[in-house]
């Protein structure tokens, strides 16, 4: 089984390329979503090392952003419970689909993390920074404060492009990232 990991800046389109491939796709951020509707354990952790921002069951966004605004410190502690998880959910994933030519790893922070292997191929998905901000001010629950905290805690864009077998140039129109991801499937196979 092949691996290919997706990697890029937030809000750059790199869950709608994974998707492109056609493959199984583990979407970490899909994941993370459902740890907090549905991981009793992840809230009483949670709860736990930061009582002041988690009440109820099941996690609320509110609390996630309130918690990270209030303190840097307290994304690292999110990230610290709720990683634990999705590696989990991420392995399962892999047993899975085992038997499949090729999976893709949605992962936002896949080499923050030291989730990607050695033989995992990577593609760098490139988007002008305007058009990306652009449209991440129409997504619900966009702060400004909250993209800077997760910007800062990932490696920069020049070396995840340097570490990228690949690039899709995603100037948000279908056609021209579905060629690209049809070049790197018949590349790979």
């Amino acid at each position: 089984m092949k691996r290919i990991g997706i990697l890029g800046d937030i809000g750059s389109g790199k869950s709608y390329i994974a998707k492109c491939f056609g493959f199984p796709v583990f979407n970490a951020d899909l994941e993370v979503a459902k740890i907090y509707k549905e991981n009793k354990k992840v809230f009483q952790k949670l709860k736990k090392e930061l009582p002041v921002y988690f009440d109820s069951f099941p996690i609320k966004k509110k609390e996630i952003i309130d918690a990270i605004l209030s303190n840097k410190r307290n994304l690292k502690k999110i990230i610290r419970i709720v990683h634990y998880e999705v590696r989990k959910k991420m392995n399962n994933f892999l047993k899975k689909n085992k038997n499949k030519k090729i999976v893709v790893l949605d992962i936002p922070l896949l080499l923050e993390n030291k989730i990607n292997k050695k033989n995992d191929v990577l593609i760098f998905v490139e988007s002008k920074k305007s058009e990306t901000l652009r449209r991440l001010k129409k997504r619900k629950n966009f702060n400004m404060k909250i993209l800077n905290n997760f910007q800062k805690i990932q490696l920069s864009l020049d070396l995840k492009r340097k570490k990228s077998q690949f690039i899709i140039k995603n100037n948000f129109k279908k056609n021209s990232v579905k060629i690209r991801v049809k070049e790197i499937i018949e590349n790979l196979i």
